[in-house]
């Protein structure tokens, strides 16, 4: 069988450059490439990848008003989003400009009245991140809603900013989905670092709890400075969440502790969490620190 140009293997193409490199028919129809849409072949290697199953759908695309959107926008940019959402689920494209909407096997065509803001990601056309986010009003619940958005304006590369998210809200209008993504956007936190950290936010807000800083700066003594997952700061209270990467990187995992030990020097009270933690008993552990630092049980947002 004959090998498949280097640069072939890395990147879907259309049948007609295989033939003009010299494949022959039968070559294109062996089992290490795939058809992901007609007309264009992928190697089997990268079949999982969204952004080669992306790349493979433009190929085969031939309107210029278009853009993958919807959840398949929102992977590309990197926003969390529930397994039940993420790739191989269909792609979807959106079109403007009284263009009929894409039909093809395995992605959702949509159309939009007006056209869309996009951006050139990764060589791929799509829908600006604070877009792409108010388009997930359909498919995502509150929590989860904010979970994307918080990687919108979070840690350590914002995808957007503020007044943008706001903007698109604007353009969103009265569709299907905006009063969830409304009551969400009043969620949005800046400096959020992970899903994990937004939800464990969340549940603090909603069992009374003041609401901590995500990733608030803290000063030591030593005169440097370090962050807080969820910073209680009027009480010197932190949740630390740890994810995978704190276990199984010893590099990380002496940072930390490290970290935790300067933090408890400075009298900071830290709660260690994980995906394993029993939420009731890490409030209840909350509960016991903020009120040996004098809570009174008042709970008071730092975003009134």
């Amino acid at each position: 069988m004959r090998e498949l140009p280097f640069d072939l293997t890395l990147r879907p193409f259309t049948t007609t450059e295989g033939l003009q490199r010299g494949l022959s028919p039968k070559r294109l129809r062996k089992r290490d490439l795939i058809t992901p849409v007609r007309g264009v072949r992928l190697a089997i290697t990268e079949a999982d990848s969204l952004t080669q199953r992306c790349a493979a759908l433009d190929l085969h695309l031939s309107h210029p008003t278009a853009a993958f959107s919807h959840a398949t926008a929102a992977q590309l940019w990197g926003m969390p989003l529930p397994r039940r959402h993420e790739f191989p689920a269909p792609l979807h494209v959106v079109v403007w400009g009284g263009v009929t909407p894409l039909r093809v096997s395995g992605v959702i065509g949509h159309r939009s009245a007006e056209p869309l803001r996009t951006s050139l990601q990764r060589g791929l056309v799509i829908v600006s991140a604070a877009d792409a986010w108010c388009q997930l009003a359909t498919i995502l619940d509150e929590s989860e809603l904010v979970q994307a958005g918080d990687r919108l304006i979070g840690r350590p590369s914002p995808l957007t900013t503020v007044p943008e998210i706001d903007a698109a809200l604007a353009r969103y209008g009265s569709r299907r989905g905006a009063r969830v993504l409304r009551s969400a956007r009043k969620h949005l936190r800046i400096g959020s670092e992970s899903p994990k950290e937004s939800t464990l936010r969340l549940g603090v807000i909603a069992a009374g709890f003041p609401e901590p800083e995500p990733n608030g700066v803290i000063a030591l003594r030593s005169g440097r400075s370090t962050h807080g997952d969820l910073v209680f700061r009027a009480w010197k209270v932190l949740l630390e969440y740890d994810g995978a990467h704190h276990r199984v990187d010893d590099v990380q995992w002496a940072r930390d502790v490290d970290r935790l030990n300067e933090l408890a020097g400075n009298g900071w009270l830290a709660i260690r969490v994980n995906r394993a933690s029993d939420h009731r008993v890490i409030l209840r552990q909350l509960d016991e620190a903020m009120r040996l630092r004098g809570w009174d049980g008042t709970a008071r947002s730092t975003h009134e």
